[in-house]
């Protein structure tokens, strides 16, 4: 049974649509560190993620990656289907398992063209995705591994139900495409403080309301827009 209230973009479809597409979702689970789809690859799905976060990186020809955006419950992951594009631009992998509703393509691009109140709520929220990823470049180059943290935590934790992330140490430096060791000394600090616990890939966000003092304007910037443009 679906369950309307599990993804933000299902829930605000019209009653028409919902019926149109709802028996074409299938739910799947997404292990964590599970590769969805490389860049350059053709997209024969599009996930709307329920308890998952899902990575948006680019990958350079050294295999060195920066995360550019993230997608959960608030969205879907393969906007290049309806963007004009068939392939996908950059890496989408699993930053936190769990599960999502997949739909193909196909059936998406064709209920995209025929159907306006769809192609406008998919475009609202394409340009609240761009928002996030135009913030988390000019983050990435202005702002501390220590602010950046802060702001990847906060994004992450917007997504979940609970303040509990399984997170490796070496995967949160793959997203932010900074050294490991770099890192570890942020998230020490932040413990230190009394933010977060972190034990064996397990974080737990102990003080958001210091986390969020921690932070860059990013954060905010990013959940402004994205509120905004996500009151459907």
């Amino acid at each position: 049974m679906i369950d309307l209230y599990e993804n933000a973009l299902l829930k605000a479809l019209p009653e028409e649509t919902q019926n149109s597409l709802f028996p074409q979702l299938k739910l799947v689970k997404l292990p964590l560190g599970k590769v969805i789809y490389e860049a350059g690859q053709n997209l024969e799905n599009v996930y709307f993620p329920i308890d998952s976060i899902v990575s948006l990186l680019n990958v350079l020809e050294d295999g060195s990656s920066a995360e550019i955006s993230v997608v959960g419950n608030e969205g879907l992951v393969g906007i290049a289907v309806f963007m004009g594009g068939e392939s996908a631009p950059n890496r989408a992998i699993v930053q936190s398992a769990g599960g999502a509703y997949k739909l193909s393509a196909s059936v998406l691009l064709n209920e995209f063209n025929d159907n306006q109140s769809l192609r406008v709520l998919l475009l609202r929220y394409t340009q609240a995705l761009m928002a996030q990823m135009a913030q988390t470049a000019i983050c990435n180059r202005h702002h501390s591994i220590d602010q950046q943290l802060c702001r990847w935590l906060l994004l992450s934790l917007d997504r979940l139900a609970s303040n509990n992330l399984t997170m490796t140490q070496e995967l949160i430096a793959n997203m932010l495409g900074v050294r490991r060791e770099g890192v570890t000394e942020a998230a020490g600090k932040l413990q230190s403080l009394g933010v977060i616990s972190y034990k064996r890939g397990h974080i737990t966000v102990t003080n958001r309301q210091k986390l969020e003092s921690l932070c860059c304007e990013c954060y905010a910037v990013v959940k402004a827009e994205t509120d905004r443009l996500e009151t459907y």
